[in-house]
């Protein structure tokens, strides 16, 4: 049986600060790459690059952005990088909710209105929802109010007992998914805080074993069917984010929207929202409104 941290990549001890060439080293390895292969990538020496590596030397910042580009970094870990070798961040980090991000901001808010009446909401990297449209609403109702409290964790809230676990009805095939994409992430990017996300998300319980990495019952994606009172509903997701970002609070910004697999759900979807006057983001605050 899997445990919860299974081939997922080992995480420096959250109490020491890592030096660079150790980072280095394990962004390498979590990307395959042998020592050779980074070098040749960044117009260095193999032996150069194991002595930064070892902290025998110390790369210049352009040295380190070079690496960080070739090793596929997020922004948040560039500047990570460039932090732990005495420099300043590369890249901004502004409040989702400040003035600078206003232009960002409105046009995602446009997209998600765009996606009605089917259901579309944006998360941040924790998986920390956003902002959502009218349609989710449709999709939240009967979860526990406390789950649906901001900030509302949109993978807490589809798999904890209280939330829409009890209603979705492939739960162990969709689960398996959600955690194999979570593992994902953390070998990406080693994040503590994901690492807990999916500590707790496996103490959930679940009716039957995790098929973690089957292949989907359909052949080509899994679904996500959710139980109503008006019968079944079934949904694809669809994953939207913002390209060559240089702000680190965007880059980590993406769309989640859930699209009929059916022509039964796309109804249901449009009556869902026809019937509310609330408006976008709501769903997030509250969403307690029967669809």
């Amino acid at each position: 049986m899997l445990t919860p941290s299974a081939d997922v990549a080992a995480e420096p001890s959250r109490g020491v600060a890592p030096s660079p060439g150790a980072l280095l080293r394990d962004w390498r390895r979590k990307r395959g790459l042998s020592l050779s292969d980074l070098a040749s990538d960044a117009d260095v020496s193999p032996r150069y690059l194991g002595r930064v590596e070892i902290g025998r030397v110390s790369p210049g910042r352009e040295l380190l952005l070079k690496l960080a580009g070739r090793l596929d970094l997020s922004l948040r870990d560039r500047n990570t990088l460039l932090e732990a070798a005495g420099f300043g961040p590369a890249f901004p980090q502004r409040p989702f909710a400040g003035t600078a991000l206003e232009p960002i901001r409105r046009n995602l808010e446009a997209l998600l209105a765009a996606y009605e009446p089917y259901p579309a909401l944006l998360v941040d990297h924790h998986w920390t929802m956003l902002s959502a449209n009218r349609a989710l609403s449709g999709l939240v109702f009967g979860a526990e109010p406390l789950l649906l409290r901001p900030p509302v964790n949109l993978l807490r809230l589809a798999l904890h007992p209280a939330g829409l676990a009890p209603r979705i009805v492939n739960l162990a095939e969709w689960r398996g998914a959600v955690i194999m994409r979570l593992r994902q992430q953390i070998n990406a990017s080693g994040d503590a805080t994901l690492r807990d996300l999916l500590d707790e998300i496996w103490d959930y319980p679940c009716p039957a074993a995790d098929p973690e990495g089957a292949m989907p019952a359909n052949g080509v994606a899994t679904p996500f069917r959710l139980a109503t009172i008006d019968g079944e509903m079934s949904f694809l997701t669809m994953t939207t984010r913002v390209a060559m970002s240089a702000d680190i609070t965007v880059s980590d910004l993406a769309i989640e929207a859930f699209l009929p697999a059916d022509a039964a759900t796309a109804a249901l979807t449009r009556r869902y929202v026809e019937a509310r006057g609330s408006t976008s983001g709501e769903a997030v605050a509250g969403g307690s409104a029967a669809p």
